[in-house]
């Protein structure tokens, strides 16, 4: 018997969060630890009298092409996957990975390449063309990382996706209420004191479309307002099978100009130096799910931890305003629940995580 809820999840990922159509052609991309969600997935696709078109890797990221193919073979996508990509009518992409250090062994050059290749299907997601959603299947690498055994880290991931979507709608929509009428936005927190603008970007409210789990509201800042300094003291920022821990930025004119961590930070520096937008603020992010409580390295869920704030170096999205353009979007989540405050032109809006709207 299969655990029922992976058929619920499954329904939401179909049903909601990329509202499938008879005659579509959904791209499904999974690792084979994904299968009792994947075989769920495509069972719901079938129902709804649309084609799954499956992708099955072995890892998530990289793998042997990554490893071994020629530099110029790697930069560009299959001609047949880049139709796929161009053609498909959504996309829902499975992770669960045999290891979550995937892709950590690549060289510089071929960790950018692979960012490069991917740019087509990229640019359709984050101009929101057609709906797309990242999903996770429990598995026991992402529960080690999380500190929990695998039963547990399933209660976890199902009590973070499960939620009546509707009602969290609502609420998050109050919340985007206030940064989408204000200009100025100050976050304020340990070693932290950031402004940004928000004039004329209106925010997006992920209630379980997007990202699955969701329970975020987030904007695309105005390119060269970002000022001031932020510290990432609490987590460690983890990107391409990386951690980086301590990091700090002091932005001025919208650009990183001093970039500092205290493990990890060649890694941080590079990825910074990867083209002109990385330095450059993509994304403001604030963390709404009340599911979420714990940090657990999986940066799908930490960007949504109640009382969180995450800023993202790199791409911004086009459908809600942005501007700025990159290979990389790096989610990098502030802990504001001990000392932090937000405001939004200067009127106080959330103390140590609580909203006081």
């Amino acid at each position: 018997m299969r655990d029922p809820r992976i058929d619920e999840y499954a329904r939401l990922l179909v049903e909601r969060s990329t509202a499938v159509q008879p005659g579509w052609q959904v791209f499904v991309r999974a690792t084979p630890l994904a299968r009792p969600l994947l075989e769920a997935v495509i069972e719901q696709i079938a129902r709804r009298g649309a084609y799954p078109i499956v992708q099955l890797a072995w890892e998530t990221i990289g793998g042997p092409f990554a490893r071994e193919a020629p530099l110029e073979l790697l930069a560009e996508p299959a001609p047949l996957l880049l139709r796929i990509w161009e053609e498909c009518d959504a996309f829902i992409m499975i992770s669960a990975p045999e290891n979550t250090r995937e892709g950590s062994e690549l060289s510089e050059e071929r960790r950018q390449l692979l960012q490069q290749r991917i740019e087509p299907v990229r640019r359709r997601q984050m101009a929101m063309e057609v709906p797309w959603v990242i999903c996770e299947y429990p598995h026991n690498a992402a529960a080690q990382d999380a500190g929990m055994t695998l039963s547990e880290y399933e209660e976890f991931v199902y009590g973070a996706v499960l939620l009546d979507w509707d009602a969290e709608s609502a609420r998050m929509k109050e919340i985007a209420a206030v940064f989408d009428g204000a200009d100025e936005v100050r976050v304020v927190g340990d070693e932290t004191d950031l402004t940004l603008s928000l004039r004329g970007r209106s925010g997006a409210v992920e209630d379980g479309h997007i990202n699955m789990p969701g329970g975020e509201v987030f904007y695309s800042p105005v390119e060269d307002s970002v000022n001031g300094v932020v510290t990432f003291c609490e987590f460690p920022a983890v990107y391409f099978g990386h951690e980086v821990a301590g990091v700090r930025f002091r932005f001025e004119g919208g650009r990183i100009v001093e970039a500092s961590a205290t493990g990890g930070e060649a890694f941080l520096l590079n990825t910074l130096d990867t083209d002109e937008g990385a330095r450059r603020l993509g994304e403001l992010g604030i963390g709404c799910n009340p599911g979420i409580q714990r940090f657990t390295k999986n940066v799908g869920f930490d960007e949504k931890i109640a009382g969180t704030i995450h800023l993202a170096v790199g791409n911004s999205y086009a459908s809600t305003g942005g501007k700025n353009v990159s290979s990389i979007h790096w989610d990098i989540v502030k802990d504001l629940r001990r000392g932090g405050r937000v405001y939004a032109d200067g009127r106080l809006v959330q103390v140590d995580g609580v909203w006081k709207l």
